[in-house]
């Protein structure tokens, strides 16, 4: 009998729900037992329906696993469920999971602005967690829904976070470059994104204005406390493949230079409650020196493609500092993302360490 945890992948099809069988083959705390998908391939074994899109060969364990169908009943053993499931199916979906008592570690925005419902980044705010108590209490639900952070709001907010605890943060101004892997597959068409940039992705702006607010937050008397931050985003398709590039301008409460705020960042620790979990990069916060980076090409697979990394801190003639940073969207900003925050709630809830 395996001591691991029995968990599930909800949408195992699609692209992200595609890196979470890779991410999850070899877990050492997870075994996946049960696969959902759309009811055209319900029934059939996962190698036959499923378009593997990742350079990383399908693994074994997953071939002959056949496909449940999106919904509580077909999950009989799973005690986390690991979602990939859009938007408009999550809403209706994940709290039935929820109410039979399975967590869901969610990738849909549907419950991000539920005052319940925490966006989980633990090298930020892994205390806020601890919500998930007054959901149940709240909803009558024995299991949970916790989801992570728009894709490109995680590529800022570890280290805008690192630098609000040091000096505080005020405003901030977020330009994006998001790769097209971010679409999902078949994504955007070639005639749109080759020799191009799209200066609109329908939905995100407003995600990088509000999710930093409340996973920057405090959480206290049994309620997430929104930080004050003001940010403005402008948000960018253009014709890189994986990682998403975000330029930052930002105010600080404090008055403060270039080399403390470089210091802040090469110094980021783990809080203890996400620290040692397996997914957890060796670093959180990745600082290079080099004029010419972080570059998606070359930084977004290092440390597992789990990192952040961050450069080019200088000076703002409007604000007061800016910066770049780079991290990979589907790995860190999609799947790797809600697996850690599985992990998290594993270590919480579960006992493992």
């Amino acid at each position: 009998m395996s001591s691991k945890i029995p968990v599930s992948v909800l949408a195992a099809t699609g692209s992200v729900g595609q890196r979470f069988i890779s991410l999850l083959d070899n877990h050492p705390w997870f075994e996946v037992v049960e696969i959902t998908a759309s009811d055209k391939s319900v029934g059939k074994p996962y190698e036959e329906v499923c378009h593997w899109l990742l350079s990383e060969s399908m693994p074994e364990y997953v071939k002959k696993m056949e496909l449940l169908p999106t919904e509580a009943a077909s999950l009989k053993n799973s005690k986390i469920a690991f979602s990939a499931l859009p938007a408009e199916i999550a809403v209706e979906v994940e709290p039935t999971i929820a109410k039979k008592g399975i967590y869901v570690s969610s990738n849909a925005s549907s419950y991000r602005k539920n005052p319940l419902v925490p966006i989980l980044v633990p090298e930020v705010n892994p205390d806020h967690m601890m919500i998930l108590e007054d959901q149940q209490k709240s909803y009558g639900w024995s299991g949970g829904i916790f989801t992570n952070p728009n894709c490109t709001t995680v590529g800022f907010v570890v280290p805008l976070a690192t630098i609000d605890r040091k000096f505080g943060v005020k405003k901030a101004f977020a330009f994006s470059m998001q790769a097209v892997s971010g679409a999902g597959y078949p994504g955007v068409a070639s005639m749109d994104i080759l020799d191009n940039v799209v200066p609109y992705i329908g939905g995100e702006e407003e995600k990088l204005e509000y999710e930093p607010t409340k996973i920057m937050g405090c959480f206290k008397d049994h309620k997430i406390e929104n930080h004050p931050i003001v940010i403005s985003a402008h948000t960018n398709r253009v014709p890189v493949i994986d990682a998403h590039t975000i330029c930052l301008s930002f105010s600080t409460n404090e008055k403060t230079d270039v080399d403390s705020i470089i210091n802040a960042l090469e110094s980021y620790e783990f809080p203890d409650l996400c620290k040692d979990l397996p997914s957890i990069p060796s670093k959180g916060i990745v600082y290079h020196r080099e004029p010419n980076r972080p570059q998606p090409r070359l930084d977004r697979s290092t440390y597992g493609g789990m990192a952040t990394h961050v450069g080019r801190v200088r000076p703002d003639h409007i604000l007061d500092f800016r910066m770049v940073s780079v991290s990979h969207n589907t790995i860190r900003g999609a799947a790797g993302g809600s697996i850690v925050n599985g992990e998290c709630l594993a270590a919480w809830k579960f006992g493992k360490r």
